[in-house]
């Protein structure tokens, strides 16, 4: 039995759960001090509850920079590690994965290094962008992700791959709430410095697990050159072979769906921290950091879920549950006027998770065993290319709709989760029919020597 890669994931997600909301912390600390605003500190949310809060001018220039600078830090690392995906991904088909590994883990713990740097010299805020570059280049989380996904392919049968899938899409959310938890209390108690510690030596662990402990899963292993164009061509003969006219535009349409599901979840993600700081809810880091646990939790809630509702319901209809639960849970957030009902929105995402190990699994079905590393190669352009759409879009959207409606983007993206819905069950209800003409048509004739 090969080493598992779920531990290296879980490494490398308690840093980016530690990173994410502490970074978003620090920017309105940083910016707020810079220009004389301290309605919020390090001590909770002094001024942000009277009424006039919601109109400060300064309040929301401070909140309008934080999430502008958010974008243009999230926007540049993921643009440029949508490039390097689409290079190292396919790359990791012909050297193994580890490389594919080792090189990422490295380059977050390079990115976290530069974080600290910043906060120790009080450098300006322009070098966490410099930090989010250079990991990109190096593929950043999202090739994480998507080497940890093809390591379970390669390990894995094709029965039991579901649930590994779903099991690893569950580390995700055991790392990311112990580090929402942690990280919240920590920074409360003791500042920024001393958690973004942590998530380096999260890093650098990841890091040192894939070089020294993690087998090879790549059976038949070849050198191959890095800067090719062959690496996207591997991907575009995926989803163009003429010899699978069926399952090409299946494979479009369950990508299309996976874009639109996990850029909502990437773009509801980077607003939560920053909604949660605002008037009316004023949350302080250790309530932020409960917040973020209560999404994460969502994970293995929707795991749990997923093998129960396994036993009587079809994993598309499992999907179809874990997609009506992200709506509604969407909808009550952007209406969130108090902590109870903010909670409440957390709760009803218990099921919101179900859908995307449902999504990957039916991918890894329609192509065959020896195509599994050009197909998750291809799922990490698409969770690439939503990370850049998500950043752009809802980082922008936020500060243009504070002045009617600051939960606007989580009902938008409520509104953009019926058309995975759709196409999810229309796929279903279209394989339905078509299996059911073969039945009418009878059973195959025996083959003639």
């Amino acid at each position: 039995l090969l080493p598992a890669a779920e531990p290296l994931l879980f490494l490398a997600t308690v840093s980016v759960g530690l990173q994410g909301p502490l970074a978003t912390q620090y920017l309105w600390d940083r910016l707020g001090a810079e220009r004389g605003y301290h309605g919020y500190n390090s001590s909770g949310s002094a001024g942000c509850g009277n009424s006039s809060a919601a109109t400060d001018p300064l309040r929301q220039e401070v909140e309008a920079l934080v999430s502008h600078w958010n974008l243009y830090i999230n926007l540049g690392g993921f643009f440029v590690s949508l490039f390097s995906v689409t290079l190292f991904g396919p790359w990791s088909d012909s050297v193994g994965r580890r490389p594919a590994l080792i090189l990422p883990a490295a380059g977050m713990a390079l990115q976290t290094a530069i974080y600290l740097l910043v906060m120790y010299l009080e450098l300006h805020v322009a070098y966490l962008l410099l930090g989010r570059l250079l990991s990109g280049l190096t593929g950043d989380y999202n090739l994480i992700l998507a080497s940890c996904f093809a390591y379970v392919a390669d390990t894995s049968d094709r029965r039991a791959r579901t649930f590994r899938v779903a099991i690893l899409e569950a580390c995700l959310g055991t790392a990311g709430m112990l580090a929402s938890i942690g990280g919240g209390q920590w920074r409360k108690a003791q500042g920024y410095i001393n958690p973004f510690w942590l998530a380096f030596a999260a890093t650098l662990a990841a890091t040192l697990y894939a070089a020294f402990c993690l087998q090879e899963s790549v059976k038949q292993r070849r050198s191959a050159r890095l800067f090719t164009l062959s690496h996207y061509k591997a991907v575009y003969r995926l989803y163009m072979a003429p010899e699978h006219p069926s399952s090409r535009w299946k494979l479009a349409l369950y990508s299309l769906a996976f874009f639109l599901l996990v850029t909502v979840h990437f773009g509801a993600k980077d607003l939560f921290v920053l909604y949660e700081l605002g008037f009316p809810l004023c949350w302080a880091s250790d309530l932020i950091g409960y917040g973020s646990a209560a999404n994460y939790l969502a994970y293995l809630s929707s795991l749990a879920g997923l093998r129960l509702l396994q036993l009587c319901l079809e994993d598309t209809w499992v999907a179809e549950i874990g997609l009506v639960s992200n709506i509604a849970g969407l909808v009550v957030i952007s209406l969130a006027t108090t902590t109870a009902l903010m909670f409440t929105g957390y709760g009803i995402l218990f099921l919101s998770m179900a859908a995307t190990p449902v999504i990957r699994s039916k991918l890894s079905k329609l192509v065959s065993e020896t195509e599994q590393g050009a197909l998750f190669a291809s799922v990490a352009c698409v969770e690439g290319l939503c990370s850049l759409v998500a950043t752009g879009v809802f980082n922008s959207l936020y500060p243009a709709t504070l002045h009617f409606m600051r939960g606007f983007p989580f009902l938008f993206g409520a509104i953009i989760l019926v058309i995975p819905a759709a196409i999810i069950g229309w796929i279903q209800i279209w394989d339905s029919k078509h299996d059911y003409n073969h039945f009418q048509d009878g059973p195959p004739s025996p083959a003639k020597d």
